[in-house]
């Protein structure tokens, strides 16, 4: 006979974990109240005669809501435990190499976003993001790290790959005219 109780370790949360939710809390109550911010001043077109339920900025202001309550209950929480050396296991993982890699992932969508995509046309931008993010993954950030002649064809072939189909897609599924 078997036991599947949970062990104390299954349902106890790190310090360091409950520090991140208060950041991670913060952060959403901050966001929350910038997208209200900006739904709430958007233009209520009542010179359209638009319906009050149907104004722009109304679906936003009310997910601004969920998401700073969320934050809220999610800040008041991680206040109420007790979290001896938090701060210093939350320190700790967030000079690892799983946030080393998160921070190029978020690295490389910026550069995507605010700086290729409207630069370059729209099928090179997103070949050339697939591509820096296979060989910055597989050749700096793996470990083992891969060859970059052994990487170069595949990341090659999938940006490729990619790009066309990502702009076909868009061009003639969606009808979105791309930059």
């Amino acid at each position: 006979m078997t036991t599947d109780a949970p062990t104390q370790t299954d349902d106890a949360t790190t310090p360091g974990m409950i520090k991140a939710d208060l950041l991670a809390g913060l952060v959403f109550i901050l966001l929350g109240l910038a997208i209200f911010y900006g739904a709430w001043t958007m233009d209520r077109l009542e010179v359209r005669r638009i319906h009050p339920f149907t104004v722009p900025g109304l679906v936003p202001g009310m997910l601004a809501i969920a998401l700073t309550l969320c934050g809220t209950i999610l800040s008041f929480r991680s206040l109420r435990t007790v979290a001896p050396g938090g701060w210093q296991q939350l320190s700790g993982a967030m000079l690892s190499g799983a946030a080393g890699r998160a921070a190029a992932v978020m690295l490389l969508a910026l550069v995507y976003t605010l700086g290729l995509v409207g630069t370059l046309p729209f099928w090179a931008a997103t070949g050339l993001f697939v591509f820096c993010f296979i060989m910055v993954f597989e050749c700096w950030l793996a470990a083992p790290r891969k060859p970059l002649l052994q990487s170069l064809p595949w990341a090659l072939g999938l940006a490729v790959a990619t790009a066309t189909a990502v702009t076909l897609v868009f061009e003639r599924a969606f009808l979105v005219r791309l930059p």
